[in-house]
């Protein structure tokens, strides 16, 4: 049986971005208060946020999609130790091009942060009727509300991404979004 402590300790030894605690217990609460069952998680890096939110009730099942090889393989051995290979559907894959059929309660994007308007608008057809997207990373170390201080373009650019992705949940006329000052910031967007 695998830990939490364990993949915690991988991920800052390998640095492995994985959630913050308190963005992670934010999400926690959210699914266990909304008894939410369905989950579409787009980036599975070693399977931390997945293992926590299939932990939560037995009933959960969770599709994550991972495209990075190392972390499939790193996440698929982490899922066989706490015995969910069978609640987790762990998908190799660019989640820009998988394609997925089902319908989920939840959908959670914490992956390649530039392209995060395009998950969003690929995904929220397999949202449920009431469901929510859950984003995370929105201010990216503090950095989204610094921008003018940053040197690097490369930074730069992804920052402005992430600004632009907190722009177009402002201006969402199907979603309504709230956004919580927890982690490494937090958004919650419910269909109207």
């Amino acid at each position: 049986m695998g830990s939490i402590e364990e993949l915690e300790k991988y991920a800052k030894e390998n640095n492995v971005p994985i959630i913050q605690k308190d963005g992670l217990n934010f999400i926690v609460d959210y699914i266990r208060n909304n008894n939410i069952k369905k989950i579409l998680e787009i980036g599975t890096a070693i399977g931390y946020s997945a293992i926590n939110m299939a932990l939560i009730n037995p009933e959960i099942q969770i599709t994550t999609i991972e495209r990075n090889k190392e972390m499939y393989d790193k996440a698929h051995l982490n899922i066989k130790k706490f015995n969910l290979e069978k609640r987790i559907n762990i998908i190799f894959g660019d989640a820009l091009t998988t394609k997925i059929n089902g319908k989920y309660d939840l959908i959670f994007i914490d992956a390649a942060k530039a392209q995060y308007i395009k998950f969003f608008e690929k995904y929220k057809v397999n949202l449920n009727k009431n469901g929510i997207i859950i984003t995370d990373n929105l201010n990216f170390h503090g950095l989204t509300n610094n921008i003018e201080n940053i040197q690097s373009k490369n930074l730069k650019a992804l920052v402005k991404k992430i600004n632009n992705y907190k722009e177009f949940l402002k201006e969402n006329q199907e979603f309504n979004t709230k956004f919580y000052e927890i982690g490494d910031g937090i958004a919650v967007s419910k269909m109207d």
